[in-house]
C-alpha cells in the first residue's frame, strides 16, 4: 500500500468518510440509507477513487455530522491537545467564562466560570424548551432559577429550565469554579 500524500485531499476522502462511519458504529447500508445514497455510491466513496459531487459532498457530511471541511483534511490524529490560552473566553465583571468545547457542537455549549469572592452573575434565558445543567467543581455557589434557590457544593449538580431567568452567586470566601452545560431544545421542531 502506498502513502497518502498529506496535500491531496481526494486521498483523504476515503479514509475519512470510512473512519467516521466506523467510529458510529454504523454500516455502509445504515449510513449510505441515512445520507440519501445508493450503497454501492458509499463504497465507492471509502474507495477513494471517488470523485464525487459537492452534492453527494454535502450528504455525506451531514449524515456523519461534520463540516464539510472534515471530509478532506488530512486525516485527524487520535487526539489534539488545546491550551486553556487558545480557548474562547470572556469576562462578564469580575467572572470569568472559558468555553471547554474547541469544536461546535450542534445544539451544545459547555462552559467554566471562575467566580470571585461575593460575586454574582445574572444568566441569559435561552430558547424554549432548554435544558441547563451547573456543577460545582470548588467553592460554593448558589443558583436561582424559576423563583428556587439551590446551593451546590463540589459534586453536586442542578438541573433546571435554561429558558427562564436565573443567576449564579458564589458564597464562599475564596474563588468558586463551576460548569455549565447547556442543551438546546431544537430549533423548528
Amino acid at each position: 500500500m502506498s502513502a497518502i500524500r498529506s496535500d491531496d485531499p481526494a486521498a483523504h476522502l476515503g479514509r475519512n468518510i470510512q473512519a467516521l462511519r466506523e467510529a458510529r458504529g454504523q454500516t455502509q447500508q445504515q449510513i449510505a440509507k441515512l445520507a440519501g445514497l445508493p450503497r454501492a455510491t458509499w463504497a465507492n466513496l471509502e474507495s477513494g477513487a471517488a470523485n464525487p459531487t459537492l452534492a453527494v459532498l454535502v450528504k455525506a457530511a451531514q449524515a456523519l455530522q461534520v463540516r464539510l471541511e472534515e471530509l478532506i483534511e488530512p486525516p485527524r490524529r487520535m487526539g489534539r491537545l488545546y491550551r486553556a490560552a487558545s480557548l474562547p473566553a470572556r469576562t462578564r465583571g469580575p467572572i470569568t467564562i472559558r468555553k471547554l468545547l474547541p469544536e461546535t457542537i450542534a445544539g451544545l455549549e459547555i462552559e467554566r466560570m471562575e467566580l470571585p469572592p461575593g460575586s454574582s452573575m445574572a444568566g441569559v434565558p435561552h430558547t424554549t424548551g432548554t435544558r441547563e445543567y451547573l456543577t460545582c467543581e470548588r467553592g460554593r455557589i448558589e443558583l436561582g432559577a424559576g423563583g428556587e434557590t439551590f446551593t451546590l457544593e463540589p459534586g453536586d449538580v442542578v438541573v433546571f429550565r435554561g429558558d427562564q431567568r436565573h443567576g449564579y452567586r458564589n458564597l464562599a470566601g475564596a474563588v468558586t469554579v463551576a460548569y455549565s452545560v447547556v442543551a438546546f431544545a431544537p430549533v423548528g421542531t
